[in-house]
């Protein structure tokens, strides 16, 4: 187990062509996701990873998998949603542009990249079937437990008085 998202290439820098293969599992320090689809703190996320030297650095190629925790966006069930992401990222040896990636003090720290590349995944709106019924928007009970629920239909009020007659006799 690695605890960190922060790989030494020491062996590595400066000597294009040479490669190395990782697999190690990290145990989350901070929930990662959205509102609707989280990687709960101290869950783990599974990475194979390969880092091969480049003339302009290190290029990390790799797979982030894992279980991420949800509902059903349209019964509410909870769900555990597995996901498997490829990523990719070249750490410069210069930082010459703003916005890029670099190797410091023999080092890349892949944390943003995984964690962009796993949270981008996540669907928008998961659903535990493509035929989940969902919910009654009246009572709110499972439709996929009670697919024949029903409810008497609501009668206008302006006919409200009339149904007391009826009722009467």
């Amino acid at each position: 187990m690695q605890t960190s998202w922060v790989l030494p290439v020491r062996s590595l820098v400066n000597k294009p062509g040479h490669m190395e293969q990782l697999d190690f599992d990290v145990s989350l320090e901070e929930p990662w996701g959205t509102e609707m689809v989280t990687i709960p703190a101290g869950d783990d996320v599974s990475v194979e990873i390969r880092l091969e030297s480049v003339h302009e650095g290190i290029l990390v190629t790799g797979e982030a998998f894992g279980v991420a925790k949800t509902e059903c966006s349209r019964c509410l069930q909870p769900l555990d949603h597995g996901f498997r992401v490829a990523f990719q990222e070249l750490f410069a040896y210069s930082g010459q542009l703003e916005d890029e990636l670099t190797v410091i003090d023999n080092t890349v720290d892949i944390d943003q990249v995984v964690r962009d590349s796993v949270v981008i995944s996540f669907p928008f709106q998961p659903v535990c079937d493509e035929n989940c019924l969902g919910l009654c928007a009246k009572c709110g009970a499972n439709l996929n437990e009670h697919p024949n629920h029903v409810h008497e239909d609501e009668i206008d009020p302006r006919w409200a008085e009339l149904k007391k007659l009826k009722e009467e006799e």
